[in-house]
């Protein structure tokens, strides 16, 4: 069993910073990447970011240059520092980890909201 724990969302002013956290625990073999995604209501869920074991980084066009993902190995943990942010990127944010069996694991999602 593998539990991922989220934890920083909230409301933010546009133009604001937030920072996700997303811990794993459980009968973890090896985590593979680790990444966050998105959902805006009526719309599809999306990949903001992902990060391999090794640290390669790979981002959605749309939060280039604005979110930073992060991983800590030995806490099993996932990071995604978000800066400049719009009204658009409102969503509830759902980290993802995928093992070593290529298992998929979720998140219960954090809501993000951006708005004056």
């Amino acid at each position: 069993q593998v539990q991922l724990v989220e934890s920083g969302g909230g409301l933010v002013q546009p133009g604001g910073s937030l920072s996700l956290s997303c811990a794993a625990s459980g009968s973890i073999f090896r985590i593979n990447s680790m990444g966050w995604y998105r959902q805006a209501p009526g719309k599809q869920r999306e990949l903001v970011a992902t990060i391999t074991s090794g640290g390669s980084t790979n981002y959605a066009d749309s939060v280039k240059g604005r979110f930073t993902i992060s991983r800590d190995n030995a806490k099993n943990t996932v990071y995604l520092q978000m800066n400049s942010l719009k009204p658009e990127d409102t969503a509830v944010y759902y980290c993802n980890i995928e093992d070593g069996w290529y298992q998929n694991y979720w998140g219960q999602g954090t809501q993000v909201t951006v708005s004056s």
